[in-house]
């Protein structure tokens, strides 16, 4: 009876086993690179079945594709590989590859990703704690910071930008002070904390007259509970200040104008922050709808802490044309625009341009044909005039002497245009 009771215990109801999340895989140092002969920590966290269980064992360890015989939650370990955990019913943890180097000099970045406002911290590191003198990092093989001796290079808020390679050089003194030696190049990578934010249209706000727009990103999921700010512009000027809503009310007199507003997302220490492109609407003077999104057009950019909007005016549109009522407007042969509609610069915003007219075209094909066939006689002729100036006997119904060049008059029936041709 007791066992058909612990049994019952291990198995989680609702279906918990189909929604545990995997571990987290966590090293102590920090650091993916240690010398021959160290060791380090693993720790595995995440959910433990309860204390009353058939069996006792509550993780599995894996390096490679080996099970590691050791069921605890923390393990130390001092063979490089790819490390990786599982706890009881859920999915294997993300992986930790660990480095063992026999050289003098070693570069240690952090085995965690680091994403976009966090620091950005690493360290050269000389054998078994070396001092290293004459200090110099590397990034993508340009030197970016030097040091007399030894100190840890920090990126107080890192970007994309700073992702690449990175090496360390310098001396150690063993015992006189040796020639400088490099470290392996290291690769890092900055995770993208959010997307850039895409300003969309979600409908009318009938309790408050109006149209309602939404600032859209998305947190990665390892950051999913970073609280994030949003704020709304109109051309440069800011209609509402970085708040947690996400969504604005344009009011009613300002409708017309919804192509002259973005918003800008930003983390609440302002570390990282990034704008939308100006909204667009599916054509100009189109009633907004939930159907109306935006095209990711320019490229939003990252700005620095403290950094001010951009300064700068978006063209306004132009609503107050009248439309034209009276006769077709009638510009060349062939094209014509219907009575009530102007013609314009170019097709509306976000429509395909409008094809010719099939009676147009057909007007304009006998044209070009016989433009082709007097280009091509044209080009004859010139020919034969240039190939009589350079060799005068190829041609003997001439005579010797060649006499004064005659005109003819070529005309075109179509065009009625006159050429003088020289033979």
């Amino acid at each position: 009876m007791w066992s058909l009771t612990a049994l019952l215990l291990l198995v989680p109801s609702g279906g918990q086993a189909a929604t545990l999340e995997k571990p987290v895989l966590s090293l102590h140092p920090p650091w993916t690179t240690i010398f021959k002969g160290e060791r380090v920590t693993l720790r595995c966290d995440g959910y433990h079945p309860p204390l009353l269980e058939l069996r006792p064992i509550s993780t599995l360890w894996y390096l490679g594709h080996l099970l590691l015989p050791s069921h605890k939650k923390s393990i130390e370990v001092q063979t490089p590989g790819v490390y990786r955990c599982q706890t009881r019913g859920a999915p294997v943890s993300d992986p930790i590859h660990l480095s063992v180097s026999n050289d003098w000099l070693i570069l240690q970045v952090p085995y965690a990703a680091v994403f976009e406002g966090e620091p950005l911290v690493m360290r050269c590191r000389g054998w078994y704690d070396k001092v290293v003198y004459k200090l110099h990092y590397y990034h993508d093989g340009k030197a970016v910071r030097y040091f007399h001796s030894s100190a840890n290079y920090t990126v107080p808020q890192a970007r994309a930008s700073d992702s690449g390679r990175y090496q360390c050089s310098g001396t150690m003194r063993i015992p006189v002070e040796s020639a400088p030696m490099f470290s392996a190049k290291v690769a890092v990578t900055v995770q993208e904390l959010f997307p850039a934010p895409v300003l969309r249209v979600t409908g009318r706000a009938e309790a408050r007259g109006g149209v309602a727009v939404r600032c859209d990103t998305r947190l990665h999921p390892q950051k999913r509970d970073t609280p994030l700010q949003f704020a709304f512009y109109k051309y440069s000027r800011p209609v509402r200040r970085f708040d947690w809503g996400a969504e604005y009310t344009v009011p009613e007199p300002e409708v017309e104008e919804l192509e002259s507003y973005w918003c800008e997302a930003a983390t609440a220490t302002r570390s990282v922050r990034k704008r939308s492109p100006w909204l667009q609407l599916p054509g100009r003077g189109a009633a907004p709808d939930s159907a109306s999104t935006t095209a990711p057009v320019p490229q939003a950019a990252a700005l620095a802490p403290g950094n001010q909007p951009l300064s700068f005016r978006k063209p306004p549109v132009s609503r107050s044309a009248a439309p034209v009522t009276s006769v077709p407007n009638i510009t060349s042969p062939g094209l014509r625009f219907p009575a009530g509609r102007a013609p314009t610069a170019g097709p509306p915003a976000c429509a395909p341009p409008t094809p010719w007219e099939p009676s147009a075209a057909g007007a304009l094909k006998p044209d070009v044909d016989l433009l082709l066939r007097e280009m091509q006689l044209l080009k004859g002729l010139l020919s034969r005039v240039v190939l009589e100036l350079k060799e005068p006997q190829a041609f003997p119904e001439h005579g010797d002497t060649p006499g004064p060049p005659t005109s003819h008059l070529a005309v075109s029936p179509a065009t009625q245009a006159t050429a003088v041709v020289e033979s």
